[in-house]
């Protein structure tokens, strides 16, 4: 059987017995994390007291893992076999072997396999299609742009505030399609307003952090010309591990902000005007005004291009490290003029 995500409760409500195997798959982190401590949960309401963990590789050895399923517990207790799959695919040799044990499955086993999102190929083959025919297969996809508000007021419910419309539809514009980043932030919101209403202003505010160290906060810093400020943040984020990728998107959306505001300003609308429709409220209604005015849109383009090449850098399509390719481009923001950046704008 296949399911969404918000099907995945009531399913599990429905069926008081354990499967054979279930199956996670999908790329969104938050629903994916989830969707997996919801089906652990409900194997432990019936006594799969006990896990076992297998990280796929391409060298993996698969006979060990049927090995294990087959044989009993040390302690005679139920047990989960997890195979934390990846982006591995499974071969025919692999999916033959899975595919017997899943024709004869042990009683007191559960298979749990972990694993991103499958291509259409994966999900024609025989392995893919037996687990939908015996087991539970939950197919995990990003909530879409226009979904998010809709996600986010339901989410709300189970924190201790509330938001107006317009309030959800600054948080929505701020986290994008991070569900992550939009769990993290509703959560803080709780501890900041505890049992409280908030309107757009307020969640402006407080997302908008500028004591925060995270993406945005390295955003904030460069547009508004803080360029010590910009190179602490860079390190604390490296320390941290930080994803590049989350950092270009901040960098990226925020550029493009400012490219719009340039462009309909340039047009004769007003701020007020261009600055609703943007969501932009509180400080940073403020700061994307002043730093609007400071900076060209051919100088937001060499650095759009540059956000480019640091997103090839990161994929290993260019042979430089993301990081100084960042680090240029928030400085370069930040007001510092770089000569190795200022020939790459020269020859762009």
């Amino acid at each position: 059987m296949k399911v969404r995500v918000d099907q995945l409760p009531q399913q599990l409500n429905k069926v008081n017995i354990a499967l054979p195997v279930y199956l996670v798959t999908g790329d969104e982190t938050l629903q994916h994390d989830e969707s997996c401590d919801a089906i652990r949960a409900h194997l432990r309401g019936l006594d799969f007291t006990e896990r076992e963990l297998y990280h796929i590789d391409s060298s993996f050895n698969w006979d060990s893992v049927m090995e294990a399923a087959n044989s009993l517990s040390l302690f005679a207790e139920r047990k989960i076999i997890e195979l934390r799959l990846g982006s591995q695919k499974i071969k025919k040799a692999e999916s033959d072997l899975l595919q017997r044990y899943l024709e004869n499955p042990a009683p007191d086993t559960v298979i749990f396999i972990l694993a991103d999102r499958l291509d259409a190929g994966a999900k024609k083959s025989a392995w893919f299609k037996l687990v939908e025919k015996v087991g539970l297969v939950v197919e995990i996809w990003p909530i879409e742009v226009d979904q998010l508000p809709r996600w986010l007021a339901t989410r709300l419910q189970s924190f201790p505030i509330s938001m107006d419309q317009e309030a959800i539809g600054v948080l929505a514009d701020r986290v994008e399609g991070n569900l992550l980043a939009a769990q993290q932030e509703l959560e803080k919101l709780s501890l900041l307003y505890p049992n409280q209403t908030l309107d757009a202003n307020q969640v402006a505010e407080a997302v908008g952090d500028m004591s925060r160290f995270d993406a945005f906060a390295l955003a904030d810093a460069a547009i508004q010309k803080q360029p010590a400020r910009v190179q602490h943040i860079l390190q604390a984020l490296r320390q941290e591990g930080v994803e590049p990728t989350f950092i270009l998107w901040a960098i990226s959306r925020e550029l493009r902000t400012l490219s719009s505001v340039i462009t309909e300003v340039s047009e004769g609308k007003s701020y007020d005007t261009i600055a609703t429709r943007l969501r932009l409220f509180g400080k940073r209604k403020t700061v994307i005004r002043n730093a609007s005015r400071q900076i060209k849109v051919s100088e937001i383009e060499q650095l759009l291009r540059l956000c480019g090449q640091a997103d090839q850098a990161v994929k290993g399509q260019l042979p430089s490290d993301p990081w100084l390719i960042i680090g240029q481009i928030c400085l370069r923001l930040s007001g510092v003029e770089m000569a190795s950046l200022h020939t790459q704008h020269t020859h762009s």
